[in-house]
């Protein structure tokens, strides 16, 4: 659908540009020189001109007549043209004509996802040497800028440009897109052409349309909060503050009782010192290395009465992921967003002459938790153009692990844990461009809610499928990295988790295919410089699904999971082979309370025998099943086997 585009200010409200005058005919500002389009089959090119207009488009010596509507807008369908080129792309309406040159058949591919996606070549390992051996005229690529909307764009805020590999290009583009494209075209022998649109640190939910959300029944409350929130943004600020209150009161283990932590009064001796420049992972306490949840924030100041008296703002720079922030035991705000700076209006009376004290509960779901960045920047700013410095050293207490809470709803208009907002300003107004496929890295944002993400996943896929008008596009999924603490013992992990749900998400889908990188991340940085083998493994598995070869991809899974005797004997669907062992690591049995135990693994052919592994408690066998496990168990072809969660018949 075609829509007036809008401009938004600070993600707020939409200001409707009155109907547009095109005087001239126009490309859609997604094509440009040096553009792909999607061979062997029908292509949708679009643009404007003047309303009512007949329109001539132009490719590679066919003619297709269009009309523009009563707003300018047009769309052609060229027909399939084989992969080649270079050709000019015209259009033309009555005196007016532009054309696109350099414009080659071949495959488009979209990449999308959060900061791995979105992660530089000139970043990544062996960047130097790759970069300047990189021109090929026949692997090309568009960004996608970031933008974050409250409702969906008709068209990009302005052109971007196509551009081919070379030196002085590929280095700034996605090194996951950009490696896979290499591995394609020199398979495919055909231009490749990938558009590029990710964002760091989201969560799947940013990048899905509103129907597709309100499909899953679970996200009305803030779909209809974002709605306020482009026509109000005051109003929808109240409400949603209402709203993270009350899942407070009813999801923080006992909250009553620690409600009194935010107050002037409460006894905060017993709480431990910390420095707050920086995540609470690396504050140089042992309990907060490898910590996810919830910890209490105090620090007091003393003002005068003077102070007391003025208007004025608490300035606590970011909060990750999110926070409640109290003043005297009075809430002043609240924000779910791992980086943007926090500036809370103080109501009048709350501040006093003397002692004041500032409550900050922060909730973190991954990666790096709490209060960051300059101690400077904290302090209460007052009417007359005067502050206070907040003390870099505040007192903390831990209040809850993630394992103990519900998963926390985010503030439905935030760039990146929003509902919405990154589809409607980087997917729909590049939608129906004509794709060979998609391929998507994202999940470490939404490591906290595997179960949720279990339904998501499926859902965007259907989602883009539907924006693209292609009911069977490929679609490639990056399962999740190794990263966080080595595991001395089974246990519990929400990564292990959530890369179960990429797991089952592909394999129910004919049409997806799954890159595996347990075995290339980095268990102290969320961000593997190792990009190289990430893009061959999607490259692999493309290759397979939409391109129907014969060929290994994803990595050896399981088949079937049988008793036998006293073991336990897992069947996977290609031959295997272990690394640096005889034996392969990581494999578990659980009871049905999933509490597990390591056990040993003997390798043959394509099968894994637990050895006196059948006791009657055991229901489940994983394999992998950690944040950041170590594995050794590969294919024949090099590709390491899929960490799993499979019942026991």
């Amino acid at each position: 659908m075609r829509v007036l585009l809008t401009v938004v200010t600070a993600l707020g409200a939409s200001i409707s540009a009155a109907s547009p005058v095109w005087a001239q005919v126009a490309f859609d500002n997604i094509f440009s020189d040096h553009a792909v389009l999607q061979r062997d089959t029908p292509v949708k090119v679009w643009g404007t001109a003047a309303a009512n207009a007949p329109v001539m488009v132009e490719l590679a010596g066919v003619s297709v007549p269009v009309t523009a509507d009563t707003k300018g807008h047009w769309t052609a369908t060229l027909p399939a043209t084989k992969a080649g080129g270079p050709y000019t792309l015209k259009a033309t309406s009555g005196t007016s004509t532009t054309a696109l040159n350099d414009v080659v058949m071949g495959d488009v591919w979209l990449c999308s996802g959060q900061s791995n996606m979105e992660f530089q070549t000139k970043y990544a390992t062996n960047a130097y040497n790759e970069i300047q051996n990189s021109a090929n005229p026949d692997i090309r690529f568009v960004t996608v800028d970031r933008d974050a909307q409250p409702n969906p764009l008709d068209t990009l805020p302005k052109r971007l440009a196509w551009r081919t590999a070379g030196p002085e290009t590929t280095g700034d583009t996605s090194a996951v897109c950009y490696y896979m494209a290499k591995e394609l075209q020199k398979t495919q022998k055909v231009p490749i052409g990938m558009i590029h649109s990710s964002w760091g640190g989201t969560t799947i939910q940013s990048w899905m349309s509103e129907p597709a959300l309100r499909d899953l029944k679970t996200y009305h409350q803030g779909l209809e909060t974002l709605k306020t929130y482009s026509r109000d943004e005051a109003r929808a600020k109240t409400e949603w503050q209402a709203i993270m209150l009350n899942w407070w009161n009813t999801n923080e283990p006992d909250a009553k009782t620690k409600a009194t932590w935010a107050t002037r009064d409460f006894d905060d001796r017993g709480w431990d010192a910390i420095t707050v420049d920086q995540f609470w992972e690396s504050a140089g306490k042992p309990e907060l290395t490898f910590f996810d949840g919830v910890i209490w924030y105090r620090a007091s100041v003393t003002l005068t009465a003077v102070q007391a008296k003025q208007a004025a703002v608490v300035e606590l720079g970011p909060v990750d992921d999110g926070d409640t922030t109290f003043v005297n035991g009075k809430v002043v705000g609240t924000t779910e967003s791992w980086n943007a700076p926090r500036t809370y209006a103080v109501p009048a009376g709350t501040l006093k002459a003397g002692k004041n004290v500032i409550a900050v509960r922060a909730y973190d779901s991954g990666g790096g938790g709490g209060l960051w960045g300059k101690p400077d920047d904290r302090r209460i700013a007052f009417a007359d153009g005067s502050g206070v410095t907040l003390p870099a050293q505040w007192k903390y207490k831990v209040s809850a692990p993630l394992t103990a809470l519900k998963n926390s709803p985010s503030t439905p208009w935030l760039a990146t844990s929003g509902l919405t907002n990154l589809y409607n300003g980087m997917i729909a107004p590049i939608a129906p461009y004509t794709l060979k496929g998609a391929a998507w890295y994202q999940g470490e944002s939404n490591v906290s809610q595997p179960a949720e993400y279990a339904r998501l996943l499926p859902a965007l896929i259907s989602d883009w499928r539907r924006a693209f008008e292609a009911p069977d596009l490929p679609f490639m999924v990056v399962q999740l990295a190794n990263f966080g603490p080595v595991a001395k013992a089974p246990t519990q992990s929400a990564w292990a988790e959530l890369r179960e749900a990429q797991r089952r998400a592909v394999g129910a889908d004919p049409k997806t295919g799954l890159a595996v990188a347990i075995d290339i991340g980095d268990r102290v940085d969320i961000h593997p410089t190792q990009k190289t083998v990430i893009g061959q493994r999607l490259a692999l598995a493309a290759r397979k699904v939409a391109y129907g070869e014969t060929v290994a991809s994803g990595g050896p899974q399981p088949v079937k999971v049988m008793r036998s005797g006293a073991d336990i004997v897992i069947t996977f669907d290609s031959a295997l082979q272990t690394y640096s062992s005889a034996q392969a690591i990581g494999f578990e049995v659980c009871d049905a309370a999933k509490t597990c135990r390591f056990v040993a693994a003997d390798v043959s052919g394509m099968s894994v025998t637990l050895k006196a592994a059948n006791t009657p408690d055991a229901k489940f066998v994983r394999y992998a099943w950690a944040d950041a496990p170590y594995v050794n168990l590969y294919s024949d072809q090099d590709l390491p086997a899929i960490p799993f969660e499979e019942a026991i018949p």
